[in-house]
């Protein structure tokens, strides 16, 4: 007999999101690239305050979420957000939070 999965595809997608997203350097990248019209080509390291030798571990990182996406073009890489990931995110996010049912003043003392 085989074990019922234990979380939902959309819990175990939101929580690797989340993962990814749990460091402030991280949410920096994802403002930074956010905000731009077009791939950033170039170095992060010289546009945001985050060491050389950690930027790739948290582009990794990001990459491996499937929230950004870059290529490879010598010297540089290319990187931008994943709109449709970023989309799918924002689903994600806003289905979790508005699944409170909890009304102000009904628990914790509100």
């Amino acid at each position: 007999m085989e074990k019922e999965k234990a979380y939902t595809d959309n819990q175990e997608r939101l929580a690797r999101i989340a993962k990814a997203l749990g460091h402030p350097a991280r949410i920096a990248i994802m403002n930074f690239l956010a905000q731009r019209t077009t791939c950033y080509f170039g170095d992060i390291h010289e546009e945001l305050p985050i060491a050389k030798a950690t930027v790739s571990q948290h582009l990794k990182e990001l990459k491996e979420a499937g929230l950004i996406q870059g290529a490879v073009e010598m010297p540089k890489v290319r990187y931008c957000i994943n709109r449709e990931c970023w989309r799918e995110a924002k689903q994600l996010f806003d289905g979790f939070f508005d699944d409170c049912v909890c009304k102000k003043g009904s628990c914790c003392g509100d």
